[in-house]
């Protein structure tokens, strides 16, 4: 039995896929978070373990009810494997948990054993289509990264990236930057009217993110996100927000924006998301263009499939502005997708990659 896994390591969760040879998904799980710039090695390769054994139960003839031991017994190897990790965005990073991954799972060290940043699995739509060669993937969740990459003989060759900087550093377009535009563009229309006859409005935006914040006044907002991280989630008396660190304080505002922008129709909340949509449409672009011998690693959108993951553009009114960016920008992709689990597409990208007739 060919079997072949793909594992989404994340900052929140290890998601395991396992497909046979013809693309049908025969073992599922989950395990607890796996980001590698967060975890030592050993921490991530529990995580691994118990998500992999997991998955494995179903596949084993009878089923088992209990995980199987790494590495997988005779008759239940890995033709291939892909792991698509957070945190992976080194080659001294990605070498620490080759090693120990080949050796868990029983696969040598090489091609059958891709080890990648998890933007990677979002590429395995190009496997999928006969008429494209080059993927853009697009993670827009809490934070944001783009790359793109090149399929060669059924192999992916990354072609270029940016962001997945953190949200110290970057991460435009994805929740914590809804949030910090949303306060920003806040602060922003009430020191402007400072000098006006009238008030700033009060709007939906604005009224929500107070409630939330429980604050009466704009200036107030200051205090609420700086204030210290917490050093325990004791609890304790006063707002929620409190209890978070700064950076969630700031992306957990997201949802506010979307239901002020469609729900209510405010014109702040919908400005906030056009300003982060065409953050990241900005983003997408860098890698967008007619290759020449200054940039030969540029795709062409018209020759591409442009794939997004993450909880912001699953969101399809959002996913759209940042598609409508794009052309405005004359980008316009051959196919548009949203990978709605990353581990499943991959392993099915995996089967068809080693199993090409199957196209």
């Amino acid at each position: 039995m060919s079997l072949y896994l793909c594992v989404d390591c994340g900052g929140s969760k290890t998601a395991a896929a396992i497909s046979d040879a013809s693309g049908k998904i025969v073992g599922r799980s989950f395990a607890g978070p796996s980001n590698i710039a967060y975890l030592t090695v050993e921490a991530f390769l529990d995580a691994i373990r118990t998500a992999v054994g997991e998955a494995l139960k179903t596949c084993s003839s009878p089923a088992s009810v209990e995980p199987v031991s790494l590495p997988p017994p005779p008759g239940l190897g890995f033709a291939a494997a892909w792991f698509g990790i957070s945190g992976a965005d080194s080659p001294a990073a990605i070498a620490s948990v080759s090693g120990p991954l080949s050796t868990l799972l029983g696969i040598p060290e090489g091609p059958r054993l891709a080890v990648a940043n998890d933007a990677h699995l979002l590429a395995a739509p190009v496997h999928m289509h006969a008429d494209v060669s080059t993927a853009v993937t697009v993670i827009g969740g809490t934070g944001s990264i783009v790359v793109s990459f090149k399929e060669t003989n059924g192999q992916l060759e990354e072609l270029g990236r940016i962001g997945g900087w953190g949200w110290i550093l970057g991460d435009e377009g994805g929740g914590f930057s809804v949030g910090r535009e949303a306060v920003r563009q806040i602060l922003e229309q009430y020191d402007r009217h400072s000098v006006m006859r009238t008030p700033a409005p009060e709007g939906s935006l604005r009224k929500r993110v107070l409630e939330y914040f429980n604050v009466k006044h704009v200036m107030e907002l200051l205090t609420a996100v700086y204030i210290p991280d917490p050093i325990s989630t004791a609890i304790v008396d006063g707002p929620a927000h409190i209890l978070l660190v700064r950076e969630k304080r700031l992306s957990s505002l997201s949802p506010l924006v979307f239901a002020a922008a469609f729900e209510d129709n405010d014109p702040l909340a919908l400005n906030v998301l056009q300003t982060c949509a065409g953050q990241l449409a900005a983003q997408v672009a860098v890698l967008l263009g007619e290759s020449s011998e200054e940039a030969p690693r540029l795709a062409r959108a018209a020759d591409s499939v442009i794939s997004f993951g993450g909880s912001l553009v699953g969101l399809e009114v959002y996913r759209k502005m940042v598609l409508d960016e794009l052309a405005s920008k004359g980008h316009v992709f051959r196919h548009a997708e949203f990978v709605q689990d990353a581990a499943i597409t991959g392993a099915i990208g995996l089967a068809l990659q080693y199993n090409a007739k199957l196209l």
